[in-house]
């Protein structure tokens, strides 16, 4: 799983291909307002169109009235296709200018259109992390928690005192510390979570702490995984995806329109 962000004068260019689906968005983005707002009023820009809750309607832009290269989207299109790509997607300004799809659904049954889901792969980390944000903002928890608070002791196999010295924000950058030499990064078992360093001397792309964050929110807020990310984001901004159980991990399947949305 890769993703990259590269800025392109006041737009915004991002592309994440799962597997055999690249989504890719383009957004706008224009100034804040400068000006102090109360905690419970984000900063509103009424330029960014948001599309409808509930409802397939999205408004559009029309390539040729934003004077782009139209010449070049046939061979886009084509390369995509023969790269495997399932679903293809540029936003401007939150409208839709190109929306493709391309090849079977993930079963082979049918053709992929704008209903058919496939799975996030580790860009589900991107929800975990924004429903983390959401249960400190709330109060449920803090990044400087031990983890221990919310996962219990002997959640690893380290000594006490090494882990209880990891916190919440270890689990969600990657540096908590854990063996990273093991023969399996998803198992989320004590006996796979054993010391390496203390928390914070080294960073490594290790799955199974960060999957763990989904037992962190649960237990802090006391709600079931889906519910609250039904809660917290889908319902607020017309997403209807879910986390579906993959061995150790939980996977997050939507459509396209879900993530652009997200």
């Amino acid at each position: 799983m890769g993703a990259q962000q590269t800025f392109f004068g006041n737009t915004w260019f991002f592309s994440t291909k799962i597997l055999n689906l690249i989504v890719i968005f383009v957004v706008s983005l224009t100034a804040c307002k400068s000006e102090v707002e109360t905690p419970t009023t984000p900063p509103q820009d009424n330029s960014i169109y948001f599309p409808p809750l509930n409802a397939n309607e999205w408004a559009a832009t029309n390539p040729e009235e934003l004077d782009w290269n139209t010449s070049a989207i046939p061979g886009l299109l084509t390369y995509l296709e023969e790269n495997n790509t399932r679903a293809f997607m540029i936003l401007k300004d939150g409208k839709i200018v190109i929306e493709e799809y391309f090849g079977k659904t993930i079963f082979g049954g049918t053709n992929f259109n704008e209903s058919s889901q496939w799975y996030w792969a580790s860009a589900g980390k991107t929800l975990t992390a924004a429903l983390v944000g959401i249960a400190q903002q709330e109060g449920s928890l803090h990044l400087d928690d031990p983890a221990s608070t919310y996962l219990g002791e002997g959640w690893t196999s380290m000594p006490s005192e090494k882990e209880a010295l990891i916190k919440v924000r270890n689990q969600l950058t990657m540096t908590t510390g854990l063996n990273y030499e093991v023969s399996d990064l998803n198992c989320t078992l004590p006996s796979c979570l054993s010391y390496t360093k203390d928390p914070g001397q080294q960073w490594y792309y290790h799955n199974a702490p960060y999957t763990l964050l989904e037992t962190v929110v649960e237990n802090a807020t006391n709600t079931n995984y889906n519910t609250y990310t039904d809660q917290k984001i889908e319902t607020k901004i017309g997403m209807n995806g879910q986390w579906r159980k993959t061995g150790y991990n939980n996977v997050y399947w939507s459509t396209a329109r879900d993530m652009a949305r997200f």
